[in-house]
Parts: structure tokens; sequence; C-alpha cells
């Protein structure tokens, strides 16, 4: 038996990383998997709604109608983890019971969705700059773990 082969928590994660090349947004590439059972049930990235343009060149300004920022917010794209839920959703698959891959930390906005979805288990990789989710995943009982250098870190 090949004992190089990775782990599901890299696999998956490694999968995430190849999902947010498809990312649209100039500012930031997230990608997500969700999985049940080691089976990939959806995919998302973060971007445009679907049949919208793309953030424009120079979409950071905060110039209307061709700047996508408010607030230091993107005002345009829809999340990776939003993404997912959505595209399971679409083909009727519930995510109930099932673990979200993200190679961000998700917002608060996310998070409650994220919640809300019935999704079991969150492992994400980077930061991102708002603690409130983290606040609402430990009150929901959630199981969150940080992905650092091939490991679980588990996040109370």
């Amino acid at each position: 038996m090949d004992t190089n082969r990775p782990s599901w928590d890299t696999y998956f994660m490694e999968i995430a990383h190849l999902v947010k090349t498809r990312a649209t947004c100039p500012r930031r590439q997230v990608g997500a998997v969700l999985v049940r059972e080691k089976r990939i049930i959806a995919t998302g990235y973060n971007g445009s709604p679907r049949g919208l343009q793309h953030c424009p060149e120079g979409g950071e300004k905060n110039d209307w109608p061709t700047g996508c920022m408010r607030a230091g917010h993107c005002i345009r794209s829809l999340h990776a983890e939003q993404n997912a839920l959505l595209q399971a959703a679409m083909i009727g698959i519930p995510c109930e019971g099932s673990t979200m891959y993200v190679t961000c930390q998700p917002c608060n906005a996310c998070a409650k969705m994220i919640i809300n979805a019935g999704v079991e288990k969150v492992i994400y990789e980077g930061d991102y700059p708002d603690e409130f989710s983290l606040v609402l995943f430990t009150e929901a009982g959630m199981k969150l773990y940080r992905y650092i250098n091939r490991a679980l870190e588990k996040i109370e």
C-alpha cells in the first residue's frame, strides 16, 4: 500500500484549492467543497451570480456602477460557501450531516447559512477578519477545525 496517500482531510482541502482557481473575484479567491461520507456533494467558489458579468477590472474601487466595493466589502460576488450550498440545493442534495472544507474562515453570513443548512462540521484553512462567525459556530455546537500544515486543530 502506498504510504504517501494524502489523508481524506488533505485530499478534500486540496480539491478546495483547485476549486478556488475558478473564482472570479480579483480581491480574494476562495474554494469550498461539501462532502458527505467521503463523497463530494457540491463545490463552490466566490464570484458573481450566474449569468452576470464578473467583477470589472478595477472593481475594487468604490465608484458606482463600475466599482463593487461598499464599506470595504464586495457587493457583487457570492462567497464560495454560499455557492456550494446553493449548488447542492439546485440539484436537490441535502447538506444535513455534511462537512464543508473551505480555503478560508467563513464570514458570519456564511456561518449562519452553513448552520441552517445542517452542515455538521467545518474545516477551514486561511483567516478571515470576522471573529463573530466563530462565536456563531461555537454557539451552534458546530464541529469546527482549522487545517494547518496538513493537520486539524480543533477550534473551541
